[in-house]
């Protein structure tokens, strides 16, 4: 019998205790439970293998010319370039692992990351549930689960998944249903792997309807992958903060966009704030999208650790 991450969090002894604390919840949460972490805010610093996507030899199974062929990339050299920049995590986007990876390839990585002192933190697919039903989500549903098998194969503790898109779910309430319905089978499959599934904030998806999702599939094994970059919103601080319960990873990009198109600074002091006020623990991985990351990673690395430590 599955249990509900309901009743998971109902049996938790400790749950209970953090509640009886009287902690403040935010009133504004309708759907899904919260994680209730005790003891003091953890953020760990990591970096997306996403943020060298022009460098790497592959990209979605597909040969890839870097942009400079000197400074090609693969998992190996890029968990390097973590661990010398004081990373504490590496998330090793799938986008860019060989088509071909077996047990060999994965045992190489894991091995490459623990003699580095490095976690590899998650990894990253690219899916949508936002489909109907039919040959098509079948496809996206196994391709996930594949997703799930590689991050087993890599001893990564989380997957990054999308639920789909505003413009997709936007064709009516059957598409929700159908990607609630992915997830659960999904979180199914992860669970007996051991193995969390984050729903991002992708595709100009609300925070309300993100909780939704969230709290329809009821498991355990899901919570949010929470892109501070994502809610193109007037208001995306605020909609950080109401997702920021149910986080169980964190990316961080250097850039906001507003709902006309700009771009303007990230304050990555607020977004640490954010997370600490959450109690949240775990990874706050830096996924850098601008240009020149060998040169401007390095950088913004340093300012967030700052302010994960300050």
């Amino acid at each position: 019998m599955k249990t509900s991450r309901r009743t998971f969090l109902q049996r938790s002894t400790l749950a209970s205790a953090v509640l009886a604390t009287g902690a403040s919840l935010p009133t504004s949460l309708s759907a899904g439970d919260a994680f209730i972490r005790p003891g003091n805010p953890r953020l760990r610093l990591g970096l997306a293998g996403y943020s060298f996507r022009k460098y790497f030899l592959w990209s979605k199974g597909k040969p890839q010319k870097p942009e400079d062929p000197s400074r090609s990339m693969d998992m190996f050299k890029f968990i390097d370039f973590c661990a010398d920049h004081n990373c504490q995590g590496a998330e090793l986007t799938a986008y860019f692992i060989p088509p071909d990876a077996g047990k060999d390839y994965y045992n190489r990585l894991k091995y490459h990351a623990f003699v580095r002192g490095l976690s590899i933190s998650g990894t990253a697919i690219g899916n949508d549930f936002s489909l109907p039903k039919g040959p098509k989500l079948d496809y996206q549903i196994e391709g996930a689960k594949h997703g799930l098998d590689q991050a087993a194969a890599m001893g990564a503790p989380h997957v990054r998944f999308f639920a789909g898109t505003g413009n997709g779910f936007a064709q009516g309430r059957d598409r929700v249903k159908n990607a609630i319905e992915s997830l659960k089978i999904c979180c199914d499959y992860a669970g007996e792997k051991g193995i969390f599934i984050g729903v991002e904030n992708h595709g100009n998806i609300t925070p309300e309807l993100l909780l939704e999702i969230i709290g329809k599939v009821d498991s355990p094994w899901i919570g949010i992958n929470l892109d501070t970059g994502n809610f193109i919103s007037d208001t995306p601080y605020e909609d950080l903060e109401q997702c920021a319960l149910h986080t169980v990873n964190v990316q961080v990009k250097v850039k906001m966009k507003a709902p006309d198109g700009k771009k303007y600074p990230a304050d990555l002091d607020r977004i640490a704030d954010i997370l600490k006020r959450a109690n949240y623990q775990g990874f706050v991985v830096l996924e850098f999208e601008e240009n020149n990351p060998f040169k401007e990673v390095p950088t913004w690395l340093n300012k967030l650790d700052t302010a994960l430590n300050s």
